[in-house]
């Protein structure tokens, strides 16, 4: 089994985790998070794997990041993560690359490494940032980045703070990938 099929089915287990200990059916999880019954049941069966705007509607349904979300079906508890131990994420629709820098801890924060491919876009509902603080720093490369009806063009070294929640847009426009780091302080 390979590095990406272990983590689909993580992802899956996770999510059937999340829903039974909530009480709801497949039909309720469908209701909240506007993804159909069916796609969820290949999920949570490690069966399909999800594209990061599909985890970001399943986390806003269950009242968490996908950051949160991603974690705990990611990390094991430890204050030291070497690189070749961080949880790596590939979204199969965009090639969009998350890798889960921090390790697991008490700490109320998670940072990730996102790579994004030239001309790749990412769209993540409202529901997926309700919940925390975000700082997103590019690294390399461009990203635009879609808040609503703001449009950041960011480059190296730029840094973001995101506002309220609302519905945004990761966009490469640019020949060559990008990289960032987002930080994400979840709410106490």
């Amino acid at each position: 089994m390979s590095q990406l099929d272990d983590m689909d089915k993580r992802i899956g287990a996770r999510i059937r985790i999340e829903r039974e200990s909530r009480g709801w059916s497949l039909t309720e999880l469908a209701e909240r998070s506007a993804v159909s019954r069916a796609m969820i049941h290949k999920i949570e069966r490690g069966e399909s794997s999800p594209t990061a705007a599909l985890l970001g509607k399943l986390s806003g349904a269950f009242s968490l990041s996908m950051s949160t979300l991603m974690a705990r079906a990611e990390m094991q508890q430890g204050r030291f993560l070497r690189k070749e131990e961080q949880p790596v994420w590939v979204d199969p629709q965009t090639g969009y690359k998350r890798r889960h820098v921090s390790p697991k801890s008490d700490l109320p924060l998670d940072l990730v490494r996102i790579e994004l491919p030239a001309g790749a876009e990412v769209p993540m509902p409202a529901s997926a940032y309700a919940f925390m603080r975000q700082l997103i720093w590019v690294l390399e490369g461009r990203l635009t980045f879609i808040e609503g009806d703001a449009r950041h063009s960011m480059s190296a070294g730029d840094c973001l703070e995101l506002g309220p929640p609302t519905d945004c847009v990761f966009k490469n426009e640019s020949g060559e990938p990008c990289t960032y780091a987002v930080l994400v302080l979840r709410n106490a």
